[in-house]
């Protein structure tokens, strides 16, 4: 398997710098549009939006037009959630309290939005591939009645129960008596969360990422005006505390989502919903819950295998737990760009399976890897070098900079082969094989890291540091395995 992964870098490595310098290697791979071309025009071209077929186009042209804008889509939804706690923050431990708590049951909702988002841009990247729009239309219509009605459960239990979910938890009274409006307006307004999560992934399949990352600047922006406006009560704003931040994320969202149907219903460059699509269709609907189990599935083992390993980090103390979270902060944030470029591979496998281009869509992703690879490489060292002057801009408590420093230095370690994971995981989930994905993470995540981490850390006596370990060798181990599977090519051959 060594042998085979190098001589593919070898060859990536070749065919990336040659296509940087416009030199073609295939007739197949020739641009059809004979625009000028710069890093400026491209990055513009990004930004506002392309026409082009991703399909037709040269790849590393498709991967920069496709990651550019939802690599500023994610960092501007990592931008919202600091400023969202910072306010919060202001208000006290309870009221933080109030949002964690209550972010606990949205985990449980992202879980199930983020896996059918999978199965979403999966199924309508291979249709506008196909050039059926029309069945793109479609699936987007179904997908976002799906998404209203998984909504609903989370909408009643909050609206209702409020109070009893928090007690659930272990929430001191004041959370119980004064935050419980919080997660009123939270779990009640659910279906604005879901539907920018669902209708998102529309745009992505499609290839308008573009849209996706204006539709989230104009939601979290929005959001980030009113979080002071309405926590504090500036100006003739009534002061709300904690509840204004629920209703502000409500707002913004609930506005995103409006000017998302609106772009649905008006046309984009790709896609554009009729009308007359505005009606159940039960085949896709069965199409698309289908596909969309194995991500749920992933997202929910990755969701709980993190619950335990903070569990098990709790047992070290409060020092350690505040370490780690700020190395995880850290590490989510400088990898935005990292998973932008993945979220791209699942568009381009997706709608070059459905132009039956498979060996085009295997080579975007060996080329979005190699650029992957060599941006984490650089992460790493960055990582290994300054790993306790990173945490030290969160805390100057020398444990907390200690620990979180640790896990930096250990997680650098792995991130040449995380790269890679990282894009073979949603080439799976591009090609509609989300149960794939699922088995290996429960087998490395829950099979294979928890047991290894209690191992470590409690029977032989590593600590933290265990713990620390055992995400290594885990996540190295799944990156490995992962490739390899990938190389087998059967994720080719699925069909959604």
């Amino acid at each position: 398997m060594f042998l085979v992964f190098t001589k593919k870098i070898l060859f990536i490595t070749e065919y990336s710098m040659k296509e940087n310098f416009n030199i073609d290697l295939d007739k197949k791979d020739k641009p059809v549009d004979q625009k000028p071309s710069s890093i400026w025009y491209e990055l513009k071209d990004a930004i506002r939006g392309s026409e082009a077929d991703y399909t037709e186009i040269k790849i590393g042209k498709a991967i920069f037009l496709l990651a550019v804008p939802m690599i500023l889509e994610l960092i501007m939804e990592s931008t919202f959630a600091v400023v969202d706690i910072f306010f919060v923050g202001k208000l006290g431990p309870s009221a933080v309290a109030t949002v964690g708590l209550t972010e606990t049951y949205l985990f449980l909702l992202y879980s199930i939005g983020i896996g059918l988002s999978m199965a979403v841009t999966a199924i309508v990247a291979r249709r506008i591939g196909e050039k059926e729009k029309q069945k793109a239309g479609i699936s987007a219509v179904q997908s976002i009645f799906l998404a209203v009605l998984i909504s609903l459960p989370f909408a009643i239990a909050g609206i209702f129960y409020s109070k009893e979910l928090l007690a659930l938890m272990g929430a001191d009274s004041w959370v119980i008596e004064h935050g419980y409006r919080y997660t009123q307006w939270m779990l009640g307004g659910n279906a604005v969360i879901m539907l920018l999560f669902i209708i998102n992934a529309i745009f992505r399949g499609a290839g308008d990422a573009a849209i996706a990352m204006r539709v989230l600047w104009i939601a979290n922006g929005i959001n980030i005006i009113l979080d002071p406006v309405l926590i504090f009560g500036l100006g003739p704003f009534p002061e709300l505390g904690v509840e204004g931040a629920a209703i502000a994320t409500n707002i913004g969202r609930g506005i995103g989502v409006l000017t998302q149907l609106w772009f649905l219903f008006r046309g984009v460059n790709h896609i554009k919903v009729l009308r007359s699509q505005l009606h159940l269709h039960w085949q896709t609907i069965k199409t698309i819950v289908k596909t969309s189990l194995g991500g749920i599935g992933q997202m929910i083992i990755a969701m709980t295998s993190w619950i335990f390993i903070m569990r098990l980090l709790s047992d070290f103390g409060s020092e350690v737990v505040a370490g780690a979270t700020i190395a995880l902060r850290i590490m989510m944030f400088t990898m935005m760009p990292a998973w932008g470029m993945s979220n791209a591979v699942a568009t381009l496998v997706g709608q070059n399976l459905g132009a039956k281009k498979p060996e085009r869509a295997e080579r975007s992703v060996w080329i979005t890897g190699f650029w992957n690879m060599i941006f984490l490489i650089g992460v790493a060292i960055v990582y290994f070098i300054n790993s306790e002057a990173l945490v030290r801009i969160f805390s100057d408590d020398l444990k907390v900079i200690s620990v979180g420093g640790m896990w930096l230095r250990i997680v650098s370690y792995s991130y040449f082969v995380y790269a890679w994971w990282m894009v073979a995981v949603q080439a799976f989930n591009g090609a509609g094989d989300t149960v794939t994905p699922t088995k290996i993470n429960f087998v490395f995540f829950w099979l294979v890291q928890i047991p290894l981490a209690y191992i470590l850390s409690q029977a032989l006596g590593f600590e933290y540091s265990g713990v620390f370990w055992a995400i290594f060798i885990s996540e190295t181990s799944v990156g490995l395995f992962t490739l390899w599977l990938f190389t087998r090519g059967k994720w080719k051959y699925v069909n959604v």
